[in-house]
């Protein structure tokens, strides 16, 4: 892949314009197939973009040729600028799904994997589709890799790492002899290096398949299943477990208690911080509606996706033009706040959704996606767009993203707002089917800073073991973190120009430390660093 900065770049508002600042672009150029499917924020302010790649040029192992798809894996630093690339490679197709940046600053990759053994992969297959994990560390080197799977086809769609540092892997299965319909909720325990401990089979009559899964407060998890399915009679298959006496896993099936109302419903899944469910929820109307993000709020969650109903089931509000976007905000409990819809005409698909937290309170909410045309094509169909709506769902403003690399199809993947109030968009951008380039652009809006809190330095975590990360919090272009024992000795002198900063502390014996920040423009901060 050929790498190009592209520094103009236009934001056109269908309420006006804001002062809104493009910070960086970068497009990442393929001449094969490409698939974005995440941005994920690192714990020092970095990106990883995360997707699945042909490699034009075929890496070659012996005799054997991969030919298929590959995990691909590209980190930029603050400034957009790539700090490396991977790729990780089996003999056959294989697809990144789900990313997410662990406790000690690396990754875990998830994706669904259809090779055996052999290139990068070290298992074999264990039948049919499998789930490929890899745990990788800050600079992309390889920790540990598993293969999940049995005698059906698994696929991995989201990961989260628990409170207890370990991981829970949501997927689906089909045709499981222990399931209910064709496709069901597959969902994996493992510890921190990989073991598994449980695994849960959740599912109706028909098909369920997961959007999304987000870690909760009690350490739980929410689950995002777009569903197709009827209920399960109580008595028609109970709790099983796994009595393969050499496999020390449990694996528990729990059938779905509530009705759809429709073709296709949200199915919302609580689980608690043991893996089992706490509630469950359907959302939809008569027609259908897919559930694509879930987003934290200060007292509950935000549900999002598309729809296509009109006002029935439980679905309160109805479709202008083709099909619209559908929120629902619940509580903890899972009951209904409010719901809203919105549209953009033709077919709008929501694929990103960030809540502004402040205080306990939730002061926005950010939603990106795009509108594929469905017949005529208007104006700004195919094109990145924004949404920013009040706490209570009320729309502020709207925008379209473009560029002078406007391809004629780009299509938003997903969408991050950072710490510092500004805005990652990932995406594809493509003139012509199998040319997929990756489209990458920071945003800084200042009626989005405006809610974030202000500080001017954050160490975490505090206490500290090894490593700390010392965030600065004001702008600036060059600054010294200095850091002092109690004595007023210095330390360390690092110089930096990113915001979030990476120090060993590895070398300090336990104790009270004073961090300080002195920038180029005369600002200075202190906090105090706890070693323990």
């Amino acid at each position: 892949m050929k790498k190009n900065y592209l520094a103009a770049l236009f934001i056109c508002s269908a309420l006006g314009l804001s002062a809104q600042e493009v910070l960086w672009q970068k497009d990442i150029k393929s001449s094969t197939q490409d698939f974005l499917s995440q941005v994920t924020t690192t714990i020092d302010q970095q990106y990883l973009i995360t997707g699945s790649s042909i490699q034009a040029d075929k890496l070659q192992q012996g005799n054997k040729q991969n030919n298929g798809y590959d995990f691909h894996v590209i980190k930029l630093n603050q400034q957009g600028e790539q700090a490396w690339e991977k790729y990780f490679s089996g003999q056959n197709h294989d697809y990144l799904s789900a990313t997410v940046t662990t406790q000690d600053g690396g990754f875990l990759l998830t994706g669904t994997t259809y090779s055996g053994k052999g290139l990068d992969k070290k298992d074999d297959s264990r039948g049919g589709s499998d789930v490929w994990l890899i745990r990788i560390n800050e600079f992309g080197d390889e920790l540990w890799q598993k293969t999940l799977g049995g005698s059906s086809d698994e696929e991995a769609r989201a990961v989260i790492q628990t409170t207890d540092l370990g991981f829970i892997v949501a997927g689906n299965v089909q045709n499981s002899p222990k399931g209910y319909g064709s496709k069901d909720v597959w969902i994996t325990r493992l510890d921190k290096n990989g073991k598994e401990l449980s695994q849960l089979i959740l599912g109706g009559r028909g098909l369920d398949e997961v959007e999304k899964m987000i870690p909760t407060k009690d350490g739980g998890a929410l689950l995002g299943v777009y569903s197709r399915s009827s209920a399960v009679p109580t008595q028609s298959n109970p709790i099983q477990d796994n009595k393969n006496t050499s496999d020390t896993r449990q694996l528990t099936a729990v059938h779905k208690q509530s009705e759809n109302f429709g073709e296709g419903d949200y199915w919302i899944i609580k689980l608690d911080k043991t893996g089992k469910v706490e509630w469950e929820k359907n959302l939809g109307g008569k027609g259908d509606d897919h559930i694509r993000t879930l987003s934290l709020t200060s007292n509950g969650y935000l549900i999002g996706g598309e729809s296509r109903s009109e006002r029935s089931g439980n679905k309160t509000v109805g479709v202008e033009e083709g099909t619209d976007l559908w929120l629902v905000s619940l509580n903890e409990r899972g009951d209904e706040q409010w719901q809203k819809s919105y549209t953009f005409g033709n077919r709008d698909l929501l694929m990103g959704m960030n809540a502004i937290q402040s205080q306990d309170v939730t002061k926005g909410i950010l939603l990106g996606g795009y509108t594929q045309a469905e017949g005529r094509i208007e104006k700004d169909d195919e094109t990145f767009w924004m949404l920013y709506l009040d706490g209570n769902g009320n729309e502020q403003w709207r925008k379209h993203v473009k560029g002078e690399s406007r391809k004629r199809e780009e299509r938003l993947s997903d969408l991050r707002l950072n710490r510092d109030g500004s805005i990652i968009l990932a995406g594809t951008s493509a003139e012509e089917l199998g040319k997929e380039n990756w489209k990458i652009v920071k945003l800084g809006d200042r009626q989005v800073n405006d809610l974030i809190e202000k500080y001017d330095i954050k160490i975490y975590p505090n206490p500290v073991s090894d490593y700390a990360y010392v965030e600065i919090g004001f702008d600036f272009k060059d600054a010294d973190i200095l850091l002092y024992d109690m004595s007023g000795r210095q330390l360390q002198n690092l110089k930096t120009r990113n915001r979030v900063t990476k120090i060993n502390t590895q070398a300090l014996v336990q104790g009270a430390y004073l961090v300080t920040i002195k920038t180029d423009n005369n600002k200075t901060a202190n906090a105090k660093l706890i070693k323990k």
